[in-house]
């Protein structure tokens, strides 16, 4: 990781969702990583949850798959912080 926090949930479900994304559009992760212009290597960790997308990728991976950007996030929410307690995500069951 590049030093910024990370919610480990979000990252899981987003990975799962560019998984099953990529799945149905039937493309290996290489495939997926030439047209969105991305190392295959980015793909696995996108997958697995090791790594939280920036927007700009998010962007390039939902337009490669020929989906909106929401059917990748689906499922993660985030709460807005009050002035007691900080945000967070909240990410659904698949």
């Amino acid at each position: 990781m590049d030093g910024r926090r990370v919610d480990r949930a979000a990252a899981e479900r987003l990975g799962r969702n560019v998984f099953m994304a990529r799945r149905r559009a039937g493309f290996s992760q290489e495939e997926l990583g030439a047209m969105a212009s991305l190392h295959r290597t980015e793909i696995g960790m996108v997958e697995n949850g090791t790594r939280l997308p920036r927007a700009d990728t998010l962007i390039k991976l939902a337009s490669a798959l020929a989906v909106p950007v929401g059917d990748l996030v689906a499922g993660i929410e985030w709460t807005v912080p009050a002035s007691t307690r900080p945000g967070s995500f909240a990410v659904g069951k698949a």
